[in-house]
């Protein structure tokens, strides 16, 4: 297999969609990842596997209309294998494992079918010491933006997915390309104060377009950096509670065609408006888990 991914949004080939199957019982409130599963763990309203089956279902059917290979974790039993963008991420032509939370190693090893068509010297294991999720890497083009944390106090956040040493390892692997890091804002407790990765308060989308969220970048003027790489008028600025809804992790199938949740009415609105051909799809119960349709995709080939 030939991997190719320059950017976020040129016509998708080929993806590893993740799998809802067998996800297990509701998770205690000391194994939940993030603040939002918290919440819901604690109101009783955390996402029942049926649920988040058939909304993944509704993906892989706008897959299958678009011509997309699509590849499927292998079903690990009582095992959350839904994020498949957390677990490995491709650049170019390189396949990279993420460093993950160690008790998430076997969704690593639930895709082995798919890893072993790629060629070994473009699988890429970083450094122990370099934290990284593919929610917080975008190539665009002649860049690759990464969400990180650099606080000092970044052991004591949950939500810290992405460390300095991760963003100077990636700017090693692409020399050719410039690799541009913002902070995000980290909570452990508050998820509309938590971007757990870059891509819950920012996507660019179609050829120069972007979906942003302010209040997810720590650093006002890196924030203002990307407005003024898009231009103001091509940015669709979310509300906390847009954010919080995951409003900026829908996935373009290409530069015109966009998989959105289906109750994301503001932003499909103004979507169809500039252009864009809109595939709702439900995905409300899979973002209880602080996580949406780019998180649950990892897109391995582009044109």
């Amino acid at each position: 297999m030939k991997l190719n991914i320059q950017n976020e949004t040129s016509r998708l080939r080929a993806v590893v969609l993740g799998t809802a199957k067998s996800v297990g019982p509701v998770p205690s409130i000391e194994e939940a990842y993030d603040p939002k599963s918290v919440e819901h763990i604690k109101a009783g309203t955390y996402p029942k596997e049926a649920d988040m089956v058939k909304e993944m279902e509704a993906v892989a059917k706008v897959f299958e209309k678009y011509n997309v290979k699509v590849y499927r974790p292998k079903v690990i039993e009582d095992y959350n294998q839904i994020f498949s963008r957390d677990i490995a991420f491709v650049i170019e032509d390189k396949f990279i494992k993420a460093n993950i939370l160690p008790d998430r190693e076997g969704e690593y090893q639930a895709i082995q079918h798919v890893i072993e068509q790629i060629d070994k010297d473009k699988v890429i294991v970083l450094p122990e010491e370099c934290h990284v999720e593919g929610g917080d890497v975008m190539p665009w083009n002649d860049y690759i933006f990464i969400g990180t944390y650099t606080g000092a106090d970044y052991p004591d956040y949950i939500t810290a997915r992405t460390n300095i040493e991760a963003v100077k390892a990636i700017q090693e692997l692409f020399p050719q390309k410039t690799v541009k890091a913002f902070e995000l804002r980290k909570s452990n407790t508050n998820a509309k104060e938590n971007a757990l990765h870059l891509d819950c308060c920012f996507q660019p989308i179609g050829k120069d377009k972007a979906i942003l969220h302010k209040n997810g970048f720590l650093v006002e003027s890196e924030y203002e950096w990307l407005v003024n790489f898009f231009g103001k008028d091509k940015v669709f600025e979310i509300t906390k509670e847009e954010m919080y809804n995951m409003n900026s992790n829908v996935f373009s199938i290409s530069e015109d065609v966009i998989i959105s949740e289906r109750n994301f009415t503001r932003l499909n609105t103004w979507l169809r408006d500039n252009g864009f051909t809109v595939e709702e799809v439900p995905y409300a119960e899979i973002a209880k888990q602080e996580g949406l349709l780019r998180c649950s995709t990892l897109p391995l080939i582009r044109d």
